[in-house]
């Protein structure tokens, strides 16, 4: 059984910085892209970050660009996403999906086939 589990999420100044975590199990992690979503409420889900199965290749969302990080550790089955320069407009349930295949176009949810339980990330003014 495929599972993610997000954790890392919290409240934050503005200006700070965060990282969240996502622990994969189920599957042969390092054959598969992984990606972070975000939602705020009232608004659609959009992609903030994607990484290839090597780590090679990674894509971020504009909004995000120069100020988040994406990372794995295959060794230890886990992705992040770290979260420096924070603003308000970050705060969302941040969500890691697994990716259907080695590559994964971030703003693709059809890229991706799991989806973890989210975390919370507000950013105080």
């Amino acid at each position: 059984e495929v599972q993610l589990v997000e954790s890392g999420g919290g409240l934050v100044q503005a200006g700070g910085s965060l990282r969240v975590s996502c622990a994969a199990s189920g599957f042969s992690f390092d054959e598969y892209a992984m990606g972070w979503f975000r939602q705020a409420p009232g608004k659609e889900r959009e992609g903030v970050s994607s990484i290839s199965s090597s780590g090679l290749t990674t894509t971020y969302a504009d909004s995000v660009k120069g100020r988040f990080t994406i990372s794995r550790d295959n060794a230890k089955n886990t992705v992040f996403l770290e979260m420096s320069s924070l603003k308000p407009e970050d705060t969302a349930v941040y969500y890691c999906a697994k990716g259907r295949w080695t590559q994964a176009n971030m703003t693709n949810s059809y890229d991706y086939d799991y989806w973890g339980q989210g975390t919370q990330v507000t950013v105080s003014s």
